[in-house]
């Protein structure tokens, strides 16, 4: 059975840090790209970050750009999400995808993504 599990969120003040990760089970790792959406309540799913198969290629959005970092360990079939320097604003449901290596890379189209999560609640207040 192909699942992925995220974990590694929580409440934290503004200023903290949270490291998600999401773990693929059942996949082959560095066959799949992988992306982290999140959906505040009542907005739009939206892109977080993306990285590809083998992790050569990561994107951002603008928001988050040099406060998170996405990485990856084939080995453990494991993607990680740092978030640093958090903001209320960060608050959200935040959900890891997979997208298949025989497709094209995409960024922050949650269409394009076969698999997702069961999410992970990220809370940031004081």
């Amino acid at each position: 059975q192909t699942q992925l599990v995220e974990s590694g969120g929580g409440l934290v003040q503004p200023g903290g840090s949270l490291r998600l990760s999401c773990a693929l089970s059942g996949f082959t790792s560095p066959n799949y790209h992988i992306a982290w959406f999140r959906q505040a309540p009542g907005k739009e799913r939206e892109g977080v970050s993306f990285i590809s198969s083998s992790g050569s290629l990561t994107n951002y959005r603008d928001s988050v750009k040099g406060r998170f970092t996405i990485s990856r360990d084939n080995a453990k079939s494991t993607v990680y999400l740092q978030m640093n320097s958090l903001k209320p604003e960060d608050t959200a449901m935040y959900y890891c995808a997979a997208r298949p290596i025989f497709m094209p890379p995409v960024w922050g189209d949650s269409r394009a993504y076969n698999y997702w999560g069961q999410g992970t609640q990220d809370t940031v207040s004081s």
